[in-house]
């Protein structure tokens, strides 16, 4: 590409990789609001950790399902309209937030709101329209910083719950929402010579190349999520925590992660992502085994190394695995990122759910992150073929040639 060639030129990528990471990060807010209110409300409404799991998992669902034709409409008409779209959608869901307590009408206006977590499938695709292949690692983890959103949520919400009320959450994420669109819409620009539109056959033919993308990020993001939707819940049920500071201590994790993410793609830009995805699941493992094992007696020390540091794994190998997806789909990334990002929301789904399933049958957490040390061997498996094919991880894949592997 020759869009850095130019002072002119490298200042509007600059802006419109600023104006995504604002957009995203909004959008992810939103996604992340559920959580946090439905711990609020739990002891109130007499509600099972698992329903309040549940909870909290179901915007994750639709963001997930959404994010194949979010991913799709941005090939097709560009960031800049789509990105404006979902937030000004995303506004009626946030209204009835403010005034939804029920069980069932919670799960309803739950499922909308998680609308605005298909935004990732857009970013992308905008955002690396604008860089070369070799800063698509770093543009991509730029951009994924906006996934602090949920962190952010956990800080606000129970603060605004405390001082102003239910009612205040959902007309003042309604009004930052709509901020956001007119920011979007009023300085975003797609890129001049941005990737041509798809057809999601074409990507799905791929095979094997798509689907080890697809698993990697299931782990990696699909943990990030399930981690911080549950942490405030661990950390409540293992140490007597109150809510504020529960959700406190899950934002920190939530913060490291998405601080590591654009590093992982700096590092994989330089050495390469099959190198830097094998120390992530080694790390993974290492946490998910101290976490099974310290379940039956948890110490705060212990939990907290092992969070945290899960955190900067998690967020190394989001980062290292889009760096990899504009790669391997260099025709294709808004088609790739909705189905990739589709199956890694879907890791964030389903681990909330099953732990607290699991607590209720065994009365322990343990069996879970037994689960996740599981799929951290696989995945583990999976990159050392890729780090083989790649001769060691010596030189970065800037031009796609993990392919064939």
């Amino acid at each position: 590409m020759a869009h850095n060639a130019d002072d002119s030129t490298a200042g509007q990528a600059a802006r419109n990789l600023a104006l995504a990471t604002i957009a995203f990060t909004i959008c992810f807010t939103s996604w992340g609001l559920v959580a946090p209110l439905a711990k609020h409300l739990q002891e109130a409404k007499g509600w099972s950790d698992t329903q309040v799991l549940l909870l909290a998992a179901v915007p994750v669902l639709c963001g997930s399902i959404l994010r194949i034709p979010a991913g799709r409409l941005a090939d097709r008409y560009g960031g800049r309209s789509v990105f404006t779209l979902i937030m000004l959608a995303s506004i009626v869901p946030a209204i009835l937030l403010g005034y939804t307590t029920g069980f069932g009408a919670l799960l309803v206006v739950g499922f909308f709101m998680g609308a605005a977590g298909s935004a990732f499938a857009v970013g992308v695709p905008f955002v690396v329209g604008w860089y070369d292949g070799s800063r698509h690692g770093f543009a991509v983890g730029v951009y994924a910083i906006g996934t602090i959103g949920p962190a952010i949520a956990l800080l606000v919400v129970p603060r605004t719950l405390e001082n102003y009320g239910q009612t205040y959450l959902g007309w003042g994420m309604a009004a930052t929402l709509v901020a956001g669109a007119v920011l979007m819409w009023s300085l975003g620009a797609n890129a001049p010579n941005p990737p041509k539109p798809t057809r999601y056959g074409e990507v799905f033919a791929a095979g094997w190349r798509l689907h080890r993308l697809s698993l990697l990020y299931f782990v990696t993001f699909g943990g990030f999520v399930a981690m911080f939707t549950f942490l405030q819940k661990l950390l409540t049920a293992w140490f007597d925590l109150s809510n504020v500071d529960a959700g406190a201590r899950a934002a920190g994790f939530a913060a490291l992660a998405v601080a590591a993410r654009p590093v992982g793609g700096w590092l994989a830009d330089r050495y390469g992502a099959p190198a830097i995805l094998t120390a992530a699941f080694a790390g993974i493992a290492v946490d998910g085994a101290a976490l099974a094992a310290v379940a039956a007696h948890p110490t705060m020390l212990t939990v907290s190394i092992a969070c945290l540091s899960m955190a900067v794994f998690l967020g190394l190998g989001n980062g290292a695995v889009f760096k990899l997806v504009p790669h391997e789909f260099p025709e294709n990334p808004g088609a790739a990122t909705g189905i990739v990002g589709a199956v890694g929301g879907l890791g964030g789904f389903f681990p909330p759910v099953v732990m607290g399933l699991i607590k209720g049958w065994t009365g322990s957490f343990a069996l879970g992150f037994v689960g996740l040390l599981v799929f951290c061997i696989v995945c583990f498996g999976v990159v050392l073929k890729l780090l083989a094919a790649e001769g060691g991880g010596s030189a970065p894949a800037t031009n796609g040639g993990l392919r064939e592997a």
